[in-house]
């Protein structure tokens, strides 16, 4: 029997990847005991994910454990042993706002489980590749340093830059700059990710995303950009814009397209290997421009505010570029762009968050 087992089975990155490979033929292992909703609250809970999970895919095994317990990891990994022929790593503290709130709980999250599952891994199948999902906030607000320009609805990195046609490579410095407490812990995560696929000789990949999104994400304030903003938009719910004018850009990926990128990575993988990942020039928006599809898809006007203080250690203008990731996997393309991710979003989740939002207000 061949296993994959996943963290953060019952998020956004971790289910489509619990879909994706059981629909392969592996038997899959599910490890979330639903933070989720201790970070960010009851509408960002996980359970429903895991629940239509488990009616619905006959291979696949969950168990609701905590990431921080060693001992209960190592149990799963040691039942199971050399069975286990990937690891896909998504369970994460995701924002940077809740990380201050709670700085421990965040590095041992982000740090201390991800050590574990790492050393895990090695004692218990040092055959498999390990799948990291980081995040481009690993670089800080350092390209927050590079030259932009403003636009009507957005701010656009100046022509004459190296980045400016395909977006920021792994050569931008991860150093001397400002990260959040996230960031840092994620930071944290990522270097030891890539030390033992160095050091230990394990095949590992550090994924570091920018916007990650699809109709399967329980997104929430602190953390969901464009599930978020169309359910906002959906129940009428306000929204609040922070800083920058409205104008920060991002790259959004579908989560599908990332699942791909993890398969062809577990096809022919590598030892240490370090990716930007992300929507790239084929998928990102402003602020501004994600509002305006929110209300030209959902058919209604949303309520917002802006508030012109940013959050601390947030990027301005980020564009991956995934030019290094396509040069090891030829052929790897995305499918989807904003405007077809936010209309999936909005059509798979409207009647949920309407009905939701009518028992918690009734």
């Amino acid at each position: 029997m061949s296993i994959a087992l996943i963290t953060g089975s019952a998020g956004l990155i971790g289910s489509e990847a619990v879909r994706y490979f059981a629909a392969k033929g592996l038997h899959v292992i599910g490890i979330d005991n639903d933070m989720r909703k201790y970070f960010f609250g009851p509408e960002a809970s996980t359970e429903w994910m895991r629940k239509q999970l488990e009616a619905t895919i006959t291979n696949y095994q969950h168990y609701s454990i905590d990431i921080r317990d060693q001992a209960a990891i190592f149990d799963v990994f040691r039942h199971c042993g050399k069975d286990i022929s990937l690891v896909i790593h998504t369970a994460a503290q995701p924002s940077h706002d809740w990380a201050a709130r709670e700085p421990l709980t965040d590095f041992s999250v982000n740090a201390t489980g991800t050590l574990n599952l790492l050393e895990a891994t090695r004692q218990f199948c040092p055959e498999a590749p390990f799948i990291f999902t980081s995040t481009n906030k690993v670089y800080g607000d350092s390209c927050n340093e590079l030259p932009l320009v403003e636009q009507e609805s957005r701010w656009e990195l100046d022509q004459s830059h190296k980045f400016a046609n395909r977006g920021i490579t792994e050569e931008q410095p991860i150093d001397q700059s400002l990260h959040s407490v996230f960031g840092a812990s994620k930071v944290a995560a990522d270097l030891m990710v890539q030390e033992y696929g160095r050091y230990f000789n394990l095949k590992t990949a550090c994924f570091r995303a920018g916007c990650l999104t699809g109709p399967g994400h329980s997104g929430a304030q602190m953390h969901g950009f464009l599930a978020y903003l169309m359910r906002c938009c959906v129940t009428r719910t306000p929204y609040t814009v922070f800083g920058y004018k409205g104008k920060q850009v991002r790259d959004n990926m579908h989560s599908s397209d990332l699942i791909r990128a993890f398969d062809r990575f577990f096809q022919a993988p590598r030892q240490g290997a370090v990716y930007n990942i992300g929507g790239s020039r084929f998928s990102n928006c402003s602020m501004l421009e994600a509002i305006t599809m929110c209300e030209e898809i959902s058919e209604r006007k949303m309520s917002s505010k802006y508030v012109p203080e940013n959050r601390t250690g947030d990027h301005i203008w980020w564009i991956s570029d995934i030019g290094k990731f396509q040069s090891h996997y030829p052929g790897f393309e995305l499918q989807f762009d904003c405007r077809a991710i936010l209309r999936e979003i909005h059509d798979r989740n409207r009647d949920r968050w309407r009905e939701f939002s009518r028992v918690v207000h009734a």
